[in-house]
């Protein structure tokens, strides 16, 4: 049978115009519809509008009062702060200023408000402990939007996400740069993504909207990050980096965040409410199609 990906919005506003907002605003200009996206810095909204999507400058609330106006989907990537989601602190009150009640609301939380689990499988039905100070923030950012969302009449849905990966930013990236480590914590696993299967994770939720869901989204095969790198440096031809320790001073802050959790996602609920399979289940697939784009 052949497989049909969801067709992208007609019109999408991205609250937090990153590396994933703006894959996810691509692919909607794309399939021929229109994206925004926001940002605070003036140069990044120069490149958004080089590459078709309007810029919105957030701290401009008659600017991001007729983005909401003007959108029939919201998708709000920015990572929550201290205080609360950005997202939440604008998006609320422009959606209340301008009257305008868009057909879907995404919010990408990520899957450490599961905590640690030794390894076990978790669903999005399972009880949130988070670890770390990020995933508390987005277990509030959560909850800050389903509350909004309830009490607004508005669908609002959640996805939990694990480690990204895809153009420009894998382990190929870091292995051809020599920033490759093979870290090692004894029986830890997680999942990881390709970010186009989160676009079309996202682009089916807005098919089938549910509001209040909260779905994973992630690849079909949790394994240890070392297992990634030593298959894609075999992949290569490279060396195998130097193995370290999980808590070696050379493993970012960021990276070793990666490494307080060890879990297994399930991702039988998108695949059964939203009919949505990734393109690629497994590292395997992922890492295969970056190496075929670069000409490898």
């Amino acid at each position: 049978m052949t497989r049909t990906d969801p067709a992208a919005p007609t019109s999408l506003l991205v609250y937090g115009g990153g590396w994933l907002g703006q894959a996810v605003a691509r692919a909607v200009v794309d399939g021929g519809g229109t994206a925004a996206a926001t940002s605070r810095d003036a140069g990044r909204r120069a490149r958004l509008a080089a590459a078709g999507i309007t810029p919105v400058d957030p701290t401009d609330p008659a600017t991001l009062r007729a983005a909401v106006a003007g959108t029939t989907a919201v998708l709000v990537t920015a990572p929550p702060e201290a205080d609360g989601c950005p997202g939440a602190r604008a998006l609320i009150p422009a959606l209340s200023a301008s009257g305008s009640w868009p057909d879907w609301i995404g919010y990408v939380s990520s899957t450490a408000v599961y905590g640690d689990r030794d390894g076990g499988w978790v669903f999005e039905d399972d009880a949130l402990n988070a670890a770390s100070l990020e995933g508390a923030r987005r277990v509030r950012a959560e909850r800050d939007w389903l509350d909004a969302g309830q009490g607004m009449g508005l669908t609002v849905q959640v996805f939990r996400l694990p480690g990204l990966y895809g153009p420009g930013r894998s382990v190929i990236d870091r292995l051809r740069d020599g920033t490759a480590r093979l870290v090692k914590k004894p029986g830890q696993v997680f999942n990881r993504i390709h970010v186009g299967d989160v676009t079309s994770g996202l682009f089916a939720s807005m098919a089938r909207p549910r509001p209040g869901a909260a779905y994973n989204l992630t690849d079909d095969e949790p394994c240890a990050a070392a297992t990634v790198t030593a298959w894609a440096a075999d992949r290569l031809g490279l060396a195998r980096p130097p193995e370290v320790d999980w808590t070696d001073p050379s493993v970012s802050e960021s990276m070793r965040r990666f490494y307080l959790d060890s879990k297994r996602i399930s991702n039988a609920r998108a695949k059964a409410e939203l009919g949505w399979r990734p393109t690629y289940p497994t590292y395997r697939e992922g890492l295969e199609a970056l190496i075929a784009d670069a000409g490898t």
